[in-house]
């Protein structure tokens, strides 16, 4: 990376408080701290770069608050640790509020830095102090946070971000936020404090789930004649990745997985059921339904799982839910979902429940058969550009490389790629909004740089256009990453929406493009990508351009550029997502 070099950087002691809370996120290692400007922390930027010399962490200029979390939002997907973000103030706080709910929902560790200021209103300039400063700055963001603070004095601020740290970092993960008061940054130090001893404040280790319960566990399943894993969200880490394959072979297990988490299972294993999806598909249900016992390995929405699952009717199988999300529900965000129904239940983390599940089933049984994975719905005809056509050309183009998918549309059907390892699929965002996608991929492709491993991001448009100039960050800071966009022109998920609603209440649902597309005129993505300094190529209409437009496109990357290619795909979805859209939207009525 290209380092912004300060002159005569780290020339001078330490004298001020924000020197003090820089030497901590040193302490802290954490690499980069992503931030938008703002005069509530000049102090702390001073101290960054002046003091530190603008090394670990590094300043990561972002336009906008929001990317700069959702930049440490895709990191932590990849590596599992936070990233610093720093946030001007209540009006950067407000602007970074939905970056924040995305990873609350996401549980992934940020470490979001903020400033009022000062609290002390006799040193308030008028005005703008006054307007910048809140009384319960974390009030804004709290529903959606691990923990927070507003330390008053440089040891209690050295303390709030050496907790912060640690709770980010303890499953289940999420972000948290420590406001600093402008005046406690600005205020000169009598002597340097000593820093606390990293290495002695670490989370503390994953809970071993109850013995009781792992042999009841243990006894379901090797009983079970036809067990179902639910693998839902999981670590990146190798081992544990193992350690799910092993568990279903172990038990002939039928293993699904989700879009909305990041890659579980390998999917072309021939234990993997239906393809995966964002919504639970007619064929995934089928093959729950056939379920004596159910493992959910902290799958998302299980309750309303089964219930599409069994259509509603009682569930007939034995769930066993090994998952420790319930220590972060709360009142205010329903993220939680519904209340499942669970007949035994491992209160931790399904990394560290899995080892001791293995060592208690013994000696594997003979191998039962799997209902096994379903063949492709259909291949792309050549001729029209959807979403399929554009997965086998971005395939073709890739070839023997190894790539990480950090994002997929919403219309992405889960046969048209295989994930083999942990890092082939980061997720979708958590929080179900639109505008994180391209911070994320910046985030993942700055934690992946130097892996060999080829960044890529398929993106909606309408992603793409609410956070396109995250990319500038990238372009500046040349971090090589592939973003394909496949643009429809349209907010097509609410055009389904917009049809559904016409034609409950009789009326036409020709009318359902109206505030919906974008057209008239349609945007030019690949000039607003060259715009952030980064390669646009595009529109591409058609599959031959398409081939060529990926292939140069992957070289570039390789050669360290970001590059974004508008392919405009047909709008809709394949028929298995179709289908399982239309499922959930009947059991919302």
């Amino acid at each position: 990376m290209t380092l912004e070099r300060p002159v005569d950087a780290g020339s001078t002691p330490p004298r001020w408080g924000s020197d003090a809370l820089a030497a901590m996120l040193r302490a802290l290692d954490l690499p980069y701290v992503c931030l938008n400007p703002g005069a509530s922390y000049r102090g702390l930027h001073d101290s960054l770069v002046n003091f530190l010399g603008n090394e670990r962490p590094q300043v990561l200029l972002c336009l906008h608050e929001e990317h700069a979390v959702a930049i440490a939002h895709g990191w932590a997907k990849v590596t599992g640790r936070p990233l610093g973000a720093l946030v001007h103030s209540n009006v950067g706080l407000l602007h970074a509020s939905m970056a924040i709910f995305n990873s609350w929902c996401d549980r992934v560790p940020v470490l979001v830095l903020g400033a009022t200021g000062p609290v002390d209103a006799a040193r308030r300039r008028p005005w703008i102090d006054w307007i910048h400063t809140a009384r319960d700055q974390g009030a804004l963001v709290r529903p959606y946070l691990k923990w927070d603070d507003q330390p008053a004095s440089i040891p209690a601020a050295l303390e709030s971000l050496l907790r912060a740290d640690l709770l980010a970092r303890t499953a289940p993960c999420g972000p948290v936020y420590v406001c600093l008061d402008a005046t406690l940054q600005e205020a000169p130090l009598a002597e340097m404090p000593a820093l606390p001893d990293v290495a002695r404040f670490g989370p503390a280790p994953p809970a071993a789930p109850p013995p009781a319960q792992l042999a009841e566990a243990a006894r379901r399943l090797r009983e079970a004649r036809r067990p179902v894993i639910l693998a839902g969200r999981a670590s990146r880490d190798a081992d544990a990745w193992r350690a799910r394959v092993a568990l279903a072979e172990r038990l002939g297990a039928t293993v699904l997985t989700d879009l909305k988490a990041a890659a579980a299972f390998p999917t072309a294993h021939p234990l993997h059921g239906a393809p995966p999806g964002y919504f639970l598909t007619p064929a995934a249900a089928a093959q729950l339904r056939e379920a004596d016992v159910v493992l959910s390995l902290d799958w998302i929405d299980l309750a309303g799982t089964l219930k599409l699952g069994w259509e509603g009717a009682p569930v007939s199988a034995a769930i066993i839910q090994v998952s420790a999300d319930h220590h972060v529900h709360h009142g205010f965000s329903m993220d939680h979902q519904a209340l499942p129904p669970v007949d035994l239940w491992l209160p931790v983390d399904p990394d560290a429940a899995l080892p001791p599940l293995l060592d208690a089933l013994g000696a594997a049984p003979e191998r039962r058969e799997s209902s096994g994975r379903l063949a492709p719905a259909r291949a792309p005809d050549g001729q029209v550009l959807d979403l399929p056509a554009l997965a086998a050309a971005l395939r073709r183009a890739v070839g023997g490389l190894e790539a990480t998918l950090i994002r997929l549309p919403l219309g992405w059907s889960g046969e048209l790629w295989d994930f083999a390892g942990p890092l082939d699929y980061l997720g979708f965002d958590g929080g179900g909004g639109i505008g994180s996608g391209p911070g994320m991929a910046v985030g993942a492709a700055l934690a992946l740089r130097g892996s060999g491993r080829l960044p890529v991001a398929v993106l909606g448009d309408g992603d793409f256009l609410m956070g396109v100039t995250a990319l500038w960050t990238a372009s500046h800071y040349r971090i090589p990453l592939l973003i394909v966009v496949a643009n429809n022109r349209s907010y097509f998920n609410d055009e389904l929406h917009q049809e559904r609603v016409a034609r409950e209440r009789g009326r036409p649902v020709a009318n359902r493009w109206i505030g919906q597309r974008i057209a008239d005129p349609e945007v030019d993505l690949a000039a607003m990508a060259r715009a952030q300094g980064l390669v646009g190529v595009g529109p591409v209409a058609s599959p031959h351009e398409l081939e060529t437009a990926l292939t140069e496109a992957v070289a570039a990357v390789r050669g360290g550029a970001a590059c974004v290619v508008d392919v405009r795909v047909r709008p809709g979805y394949g028929p298995a997502t179709a289908s399982a859209m239309s499922r959930e939207a009947a059991r919302t009525r």
